[in-house]
């Protein structure tokens, strides 16, 4: 049995795009409003979009339920994979002391907040955005900055706000690889277009963070290292992305800009050093009383995560990761594949949806954590019954995240099987002139849905330059902004509020997190709104 999409059920654009919205309606309004636990809020969003696909999209029930689980399935693996081989490291190094050697080799540097949030949350966090992607740099950076000493809040709504700047062209560059894979235009030239519009943003994303949790006196104090990180990074993701590709711009900007700070604070330090009030005893004191460890010392504790980065940069090597998808077992699921057909104007001519289930065991970037956590137990000493030990206890952590992200990718599945991402999408793309505006909104869109760059690329990049043609403007541009438009939803994804709670301690207070993103979500998404729509009709030139 075959069943075709119809996108417009209710006979009137805006009243079916409503309908389709009533899932996303109802998971802001748990998150945002009742401030209720992220499975609670998984789960009815979950419910909503299963009814409204049946009863109102017309969706066999069956086909409804298999897309579900199909969602569901990739919510276990590979995305709650990578989240517990991630917080497992992070555990480790806890449980076994080594952590505080880390915490004060950072107070090396520096004892700032406002700094230690600069380094870990914006560029360390981008340089596993690059390597790896898929929430492990919010589990990893967010779980680092608890560790100092960061209110577990801040830490998490830093971690995801920074996380903008390299979303893009995260994981080697795969979001920007699938954006031209299905819309046919040139790779290097959607990758130069993001790089014209996030380098923008990339350059504030340190003050924006710093005047959050700060002030904006604060961040005056520290103005000098906000604009070192921001320009250090916003210049090389301009020249990588525009001159070499979509794969390193994230690797190359992190690194210039952890490497630009580091050697900057070697000289520069702020006025005063900044805490957050709740944090008790004499700053300076504490800082000059720095326990001193040998350079053994100092590598043990840091080999978790100098492991785990060259785990990540080898499994996104092409060649290896060629290598190791040769193991991956691919399942096409009955009852789902090719079940469902698309149709104009999502997809030039009817198609049917694939819907193959792969487990990708060997090349999954938690697999690469997960070797990483087992060498790195062998140098922190770790016997094999702790090592299965500190695993439950983080498997016990996660209870709740592992019923949270699996029903958000649930949901994501049946919207976008049933048809009703595509209504939401066919009604921005309605606004005529206006639509380069609203074309960010709608990567804003699907990055909410997906969790996922490369998905919300997936999901409506044919469909952005499909828009763009019948508008008279570049669709080269409209891709691009659903790519720089997608990044601002990032922080606000059910599916990375969950993995940033997991990481923070925060399970059930989902809805203050959301809370916490949600205003600089949609405030970055006009930014980047307006910026495209200026792009198309006043800075044409800017468009490769």
């Amino acid at each position: 049995m075959t069943w075709t999409q119809e996108y417009i059920p209710l006979g009137n654009l805006a009243l079916s795009a409503l309908a389709a919205a009533i899932p996303i309606v109802v998971i802001f309004y748990l998150l945002a409003i009742r401030r209720a636990p992220g499975q609670v809020a998984g789960i009815s969003a979950l419910v909503a979009a299963f009814l409204v696909a049946v009863l109102i999209y017309k969706m066999p029930v069956s086909t409804a339920l298999i897309a579900a689980i199909m969602g569901i399935a990739y919510g276990v693996f590979p995305i709650f994979w990578i989240v517990i081989t991630a917080i497992f490291i992070y555990n480790m190094t806890v449980e076994t002391g080594k952590f505080d050697i880390i915490k004060n080799s950072i107070a090396t540097i520096t004892d700032d907040r406002r700094l230690q949030a600069l380094l870990i949350a914006f560029a360390f966090g981008a340089f596993l955005e690059g390597a790896a992607g898929f929430g492990t740099p919010v589990a990893i950076s967010a779980g680092m900055l608890v560790g100092l000493g960061f209110n577990p809040l801040y830490a998490a709504g830093l971690c995801l706000i920074a996380n903008t700047a390299p979303v893009a062209f995260g994981g080697i560059g795969i979001p920007i690889i699938v954006a031209g894979q299905v819309t046919g235009i040139d790779t290097m030239k959607i990758s130069q277009m993001v790089g014209r519009q996030l380098p923008f943003i990339s350059v504030f994303i340190p003050i924006w963070l710093v005047v959050l949790m700060a002030g904006w006196k604060a961040t005056m104090e520290v103005m000098p290292a906000c604009l070192v990180a921001g320009v250090s990074f916003a210049v090389l993701q301009y020249l990588s992305s525009n001159f070499i590709g979509p794969e390193l711009p994230d690797i190359l900007s992190s690194l210039a800009s952890i490497l630009a700070l580091t050697v900057f604070l070697k000289s520069w330090k702020p006025a005063s050093i900044w805490r957050f009030p709740s944090e008790q005893g004499n700053k300076e004191k504490a800082a000059a009383t720095l326990p001193s460890y040998t350079s053994g010392e100092l590598i043990t504790a840091w080999a978790p995560f100098i492991i785990l980065t060259i785990m990540v940069i080898l499994w996104g090597l092409k060649p290896v990761t060629n290598l190791l998808n040769t193991a991956t077992i691919s399942v096409y699921v009955p009852g789902l594949h090719n079940v469902v057909t698309q149709v104009a104007p999502i997809v030039k001519t009817p198609t049917a949806m694939a819907a193959a289930y792969k487990i990708n065991w060997l090349s999954a970037a938690g697999t690469a954590l997960f070797i990483a956590s087992i060498l790195s137990a062998v140098i922190l000493g770790v016997s094999p019954g702790q090592f299965f030990s500190i695993f439950g206890k983080t498997f016990k952590q996660l209870t709740k995240p592992l019923i949270t992200i699996p029903s958000v990718l649930g949901l994501a599945y049946i919207m976008n099987y049933s048809g009703m991402s595509s209504s939401l999408g066919l009604f921005l793309a309605g606004t005529g002139t206006f639509f380069p505006f609203f074309a960010a909104w709608l990567g804003w869109l699907g990055v909410f849905l997906t969790g996922s760059d490369t998905s919300a690329n997936a999901l409506f990049g044919n469909l952005q330059a499909v828009t763009a043609q019948q508008v008279g403007v570049d669709p080269i541009l409209t891709v691009a902004a659903n790519s720089s438009g997608g990044v601002t939803g990032k922080m606000i994804s059910p599916q990375s509020i969950a993995v940033a709670t997991a990481a923070t301690g925060l399970v059930g207070k989902e809805g203050d997190l959301f809370s916490f993103t949600v205003i600089h979500s949609i405030a970055l998404a006009v930014i980047v709104g307006i910026m495209t729509y200026l792009q198309a009709y006043v800075l044409a030139w800017m468009i490769p």
